[in-house]
């Protein structure tokens, strides 16, 4: 599994021009294929006069659907460099879509690719990104006596405490960077002397 990638960090707009042509990148997260087609869906909608609606999105941490569409400009002018503009930035779980209303000068097939890819680049620039890294979920059992100030220094620590749950004993959701799992344990070990059990649970990936 990939250790982390980046995904856009929201949904948004932004517009460039060349030689007249109005290029307006939008970009969502999308957890999944039916995810993105949906926001392409929504995009046509939005601008049904425009003359192409080209797209390319990125699913999975690693890159294992990519998907691309020239929407009626000339083959691998479009929806390729878009993607390669997201691969190349390591975005994954997103989708870009870029609407064109032509502005009546040609730009050629080096001019569209340009533009294209130069569209999904600026957009991420502007709208930004966020990364995601690969985590250890686990959950820590101790007793009530111990659990308020183990809390405590887990937060304080960096350590995300994601669910408390109140039982027999306390358990704590965590969520560890995968290197840091046998440090922890030591640690844990010591704060609670030895009272603590740490149970590793699976893989998700989480902000950084």
């Amino acid at each position: 599994m990939q250790e982390e990638y980046r995904t856009v960090a929201g949904t948004g707009v932004h517009e460039t021009e060349v030689s007249r042509s109005r290029f307006l990148c939008a970009l969502a997260p999308a957890a999944t294929e039916q995810e993105a087609q949906e926001f392409i869906a929504r995009v046509r909608g939005e601008h049904p006069s425009a003359n192409h609606h080209c797209f390319a999105y990125v699913i999975g941490a690693d890159a294992s659907v990519q998907r691309a569409s020239d929407d009626g400009e000339p083959g691998g002018t479009a929806g390729v460099p878009m993607l390669q503009m997201l691969m190349r930035r390591d975005v994954r779980y997103a989708v870009a879509v870029v609407t064109r209303y032509f502005g009546g000068v040609k730009l050629g097939a080096g001019g569209l690719i340009r533009a294209y890819g130069g569209a999904v680049g600026e957009a991420l620039d502007a709208l930004g990104t966020t990364t995601r890294r690969r985590f250890r979920l686990a959950a820590v059992t101790v007793d009530h006596q111990r659990a308020g100030r183990l809390e405590n220094d887990l937060r304080a620590t960096g350590v995300a405490v994601h669910e408390v749950t109140y039982a027999e004993a306390v358990t704590l959701a965590i969520a560890l960077p995968d290197a840091g799992v046998e440090s922890f344990r030591a640690w844990l070990a010591d704060a609670t002397a030895g009272t603590a059990t740490l149970e590793l649970g699976g893989e998700a990936y989480g902000d950084v």
